[in-house]
């Protein structure tokens, strides 16, 4: 029997970590992110934000009237700049009580990735965007996410409480 090779599998690793890409997954407050890091979640064209991770949002960095003068529509990225970081708020919906599509979900992600490529950003930290009350599965979600960053070197955390 021969012994388990660690270097294949530590060179992969090597080269996925060494490109910058890699979507980590952390238990925790979104909220205690590293303060460097860029955050995202989705929200609807009238920006609402009345429930769910939303309300948090809303509370901790304000800026509905700047968020709403963006006009941004579904499939596209509104971004808050406050302090170090930005703030990224994927316009899935149009209206809050309506459902996401996949579609807009990975058009809203496009839109994120190039304004981070533009601006410098290489890590976000986000929840399971999509997935609580907007009831999309995280396996499609994941993918999505995947597909769109991982030939960038921006890391992404998500966190689950």
């Amino acid at each position: 029997v021969l012994p388990p090779m660690p270097w294949r599998t530590a060179s992969v690793k090597t080269a996925a970590w060494e490109s910058g890409w890699r979507l980590l997954h952390k238990r925790g407050d979104l909220f205690t992110c590293p303060p460097t890091d860029a955050l995202a979640h989705c929200i609807s064209e009238d920006c609402r934000m009345g429930a769910g991770i939303a309300v948090q949002f809303k509370k901790t960095f304000g800026g509905v009237d700047e968020l709403l003068a963006q006009k941004k529509q579904p499939g596209q990225c509104a971004a808050l700049r406050i302090s170090d970081r930005f703030v990224y708020y994927l316009v899935t919906k149009k209206k809050y009580n309506q459902k996401p599509t996949y579609d807009n979900l990975r058009k809203g992600l496009v839109s994120m990735r190039e304004h981070c490529l533009a601006n410098g950003v290489n890590s976000i930290s986000m929840p399971r965007i999509g997935c609580g009350l907007d009831k999309l599965k995280w396996e499609n979600v994941s993918s999505i996410i995947t597909e769109v960053f991982q030939d960038t070197k921006i890391s992404i955390t998500v966190y689950t409480i």
